[in-house]
């Protein structure tokens, strides 16, 4: 890859392996990098160590979703989803598994998938993307096995609340719904932009970040990042982070969010901003806790470039990968 291609550079999705040894990257390129973490961490790494094992085209177009169970990866582009084995990967076979398809309305146009998730309830993979549907893949099968239709835009983000047998997407037409997962029924719809204490029509009302923790939801995007009580279905903190949030997690007694800006800001449930710890790239995408592994447990990072950072601290990048 030349240097307009590395200059260019962004990194949109992450994945740790099952064994927590190995992180994937999707960047703009329809490429998927391989890391090893171990060679990475170990105390004789060298610049060797924090460069793919393995790099593939896995699709045409941007791999804006990667996503692993306990031996496959998943990975999405241009309207597509491979599967690929962890174990065949990291022996440098890159043949995927298999590739599908959703069964969209038109042929002509190519609705690109932005977010996939596990529902362990009945492990099947929910699919959001460019036609404004969430798609259903039963993983036994190897079919789509349902379509939940209701949003009026293009979806950015979906999650699960496996208890409540619930799925929630987030996108492009600022509301977030909330699905039974077992009928496919819509079964609340909540339009963030419309509380004003989330409001920011400067910013447009796209949902574009969107995770759950038992009862409460993370959202943001044009709107501010805001804490919700599910069961009451209220904002219960606003986060006064400037910019689109394109990335939250919560994290031991803290949210971690990335967006534009060259910083993971640390929040508070409460709704303060504890601290902006500096990154390498001016704006970034996504963010990953690897939970796979104690001896590897790092958060990283990326966006608006090559490298990927890496904090085995979260007060400080430690280090970066590139591709």
């Amino acid at each position: 890859m030349g240097p307009v291609e590395l200059l260019h550079m962004s990194v949109f999705s992450q994945s740790f392996s099952p064994c927590g040894r190995f992180l994937a990257a999707g960047n703009n390129y329809g490429e998927i990098a391989l890391f090893s973490l171990s060679a990475a961490l170990s105390p004789d790494a060298t610049a060797l160590s924090q460069k793919p094992v393995l790099t593939f085209t896995a699709h045409d177009g941007p791999v804006f979703s990667l996503l692993s169970n306990d031996s496959q990866l998943f990975s999405a582009g241009n309207g597509e989803i491979s599967c690929w084995s962890w174990s065949e990967l990291v022996k440098k076979n890159a043949k995927p598994l298999w590739t599908k398809r959703p069964n969209y309305k038109s042929s002509l146009e190519i609705p690109e998938i932005n977010a996939m998730i596990i529902n362990p309830r009945d492990n099947s993979l929910v699919v959001g993307g460019g036609d404004n549907n969430i798609h259903i893949l039963d993983l036994e099968h190897g079919v789509f096995k349902s379509v939940l239709q209701g949003h009026s835009d293009y979806i950015h983000c979906v999650s699960v609340r496996e208890r409540e047998a619930e799925i929630l997407s987030g996108g492009e037409d600022g509301a977030v719904r909330m699905w039974d997962s077992r009928t496919g029924q819509s079964v609340h719809c909540v339009e963030i932009y419309k509380y004003e204490s989330c409001a920011r029509p400067q910013y447009g009302k796209w949902i574009s970040c969107l995770t759950t923790d038992s009862d409460w939801m993370l959202c943001g995007g044009g709107p501010s990042l805001s804490l919700w009580h599910l069961r009451s279905l209220s904002p219960t903190s606003v986060f006064p982070l400037a910019g689109c949030q394109r990335q939250a997690a919560f994290y031991q007694d803290m949210i971690l969010a990335v967006g534009e800006g060259p910083f993971v800001s640390h929040c508070l449930l409460g709704g303060e901003v504890k601290a902006q710890i500096p990154c390498t790239p001016q704006s970034l995408n996504t963010l990953q806790i690897n939970a796979n592994s104690t001896e590897h447990r790092v958060l990283t990072v990326g966006g608006s470039s090559d490298h990927i950072d890496v904090f085995t601290n979260l007060s400080y990048k430690t280090f970066s990968l590139s591709f």
